[in-house]
């Protein structure tokens, strides 16, 4: 009888034990960040859209925060901003860097050095677009372990338009500093997103007993769209379909495998992407209910679908109006861990008590700053409800390409216009002679972002 009783103890204990072991260390750190992914793409931000179950148990288990943004709405400058903690006017990394940039300086360190710092394990599979030279690619800032490319899959010499010298540079593929595709094929590019959560899943499985963070960037929804061939024609809804389906199937896969390694309780999880969907090319890009796209700083380029799952921390199956910005992740995250802050300056702050919907909690920026290439073009107030609009001119939709040929833009122009987002999320009225307080205080704070990092006057 006494040893079935230490048995049963004995059985009874372990588990908690471990449970007790794995939560006294610091929380893992999962981001998986899409590439031109529509707002709408994904439930439960899109129910009528495509299906993805997925996201959707993630969502289930997590927050979904409808008003979650990137300061600039192209790809290496979202990438380097979310990676920093900076404004792109900090780190002057600007839209989409081509083949061979030097991208993101070493003086502003990125989340895998932070983290590496403080003991973390780290790991980055997928589209990096935060340098291509030495000392600026993963393996260099921070990252234990990366594979993919080092720029959008389109910078190729197959994609429509491109300049003919990008010819001169394969598109080559990565792994852990060491090129291992010296060009990458069509047939390869149907293998990146499987290619990556492979990669994922199998970094999780082997660092169950460390700390981590593992960011996978995935280089679709991105043109050229390639899915695997599990896949083709599976969504019944074309080919950007059934790419949102397999992206959908790596998100369950990454999650389902830090449950079957016990990690679930201590991992936080966050899903979004670098900016809204890039229209121009049709039937092959997503869609948002917000003004214009990519490569916009109306809310159709710079608001991102975003969902963050943790545990105990975050309510389940919860949604958030709150605001906040991409740069704002890093500072989070290193509250939450209990890691030191970089040495660089950052702009974001610490909006934990925002994202986890604390009564009363207020987010800690004055305001936050949009730009569009090297272009500063205004600020929303640090709650969301005011978006000032500078003077500028944008690019508008004039008809839609197909099947991976691009449409057609035009140029517009937009004088200084105010818009209130709580009442007006299209930004479509202009409410400058109504609240002209407020556009006043907006002004202010962009005079005063633009002198700080454009050495360029607002003019009112």
């Amino acid at each position: 009888m006494k040893h079935l009783l230490f048995l049963i103890i004995f059985f009874i204990l372990i588990p908690t034990a471990c449970k007790q072991e794995s939560e006294s260390k610091p929380p893992n750190i999962v981001i998986i960040f899409l590439d031109d992914s529509g707002w709408s793409d994904f439930q439960p931000f899109g129910e009528d859209k495509l299906k993805t179950p997925h996201l959707a148990q993630l969502a289930g288990e997590g927050c979904s925060y409808m008003n979650f943004y990137v300061p600039q709405a192209i790809c290496s400058a979202s990438r380097a901003a979310m990676m920093t903690g900076c404004f792109p006017g900090r780190t002057k990394v600007f839209s989409a860097h081509p083949p061979k940039a030097r991208g993101l300086e070493r003086n502003f360190a990125t989340m895998g050095e932070v983290f590496k710092a403080a003991g973390y394990s780290t790991a980055m599979f997928g589209k990096w677009h935060c340098g291509d030279q030495p000392g600026t690619r993963p393996h260099d800032r921070g990252f234990d372990e990366s594979c993919g490319l080092m720029y959008s899959n389109d910078m190729w010499k197959h994609h429509p338009g491109n300049p003919e010298y990008w010819g001169q540079y394969p598109l080559a593929f990565w792994e852990n500093g060491e090129v291992i595709i010296d060009e990458v094929t069509k047939e390869d590019q149907k293998s990146l997103t499987k290619w990556y959560t492979q990669h994922a899943v199998d970094f999780i499985s082997r660092h169950r007993d460390s700390s981590f963070l593992l960011y996978v960037p995935h280089s679709m929804p991105h043109v050229p769209l390639f899915c695997s061939e599990e896949f083709e024609g599976k969504s019944g809804k074309g080919l950007y379909g059934d790419v949102i389906m397999e992206l959908d199937w790596s998100i369950g896969e990454i999650n389902r495998t830090l449950k079957e390694n016990g990690l679930e309780d201590n991992t936080i999880v966050i899903f979004t992407s670098d900016n809204g969907p890039w229209t121009s090319y049709g039937n092959h890009s997503g869609s948002t209910p917000y003004r214009e796209a990519k490569g916009t700083s109306f809310d159709g380029g710079i608001r991102s679908a975003c969902v963050i799952k943790y545990p105990g921390h975050i309510q389940p199956s919860t949604s958030s109006k709150e605001t906040f910005f991409s740069i704002d992740l890093l500072p989070t995250l290193c509250h939450i861990t209990g890691t030191p802050l970089p040495e660089n300056d950052i702009d974001g702050m610490n909006v934990w008590d925002l994202a986890r919907g604390l009564p009363g909690a207020e987010n800690p920026q004055d305001y936050y700053a949009f730009s569009n290439g090297r272009n500063f073009e205004g600020v929303m107030s640090g709650d969301g409800r005011w978006k000032l609009h500078l003077p500028h001119s944008y690019r508008i939709l004039e008809y839609p390409g197909n099947d991976g040929l691009p449409g057609k833009y035009n140029t517009a122009e937009t004088d200084t216009a105010l818009f209130d987002m709580l009442n007006d999320p299209y930004e479509r009225d202009n409410v400058l002679d109504v609240y002209p307080e407020i556009a006043d205080n907006l002004l202010k704070y962009a005079q005063s972002h633009s002198e700080h990092f454009y050495q360029d006057p607002v003019e009112n």
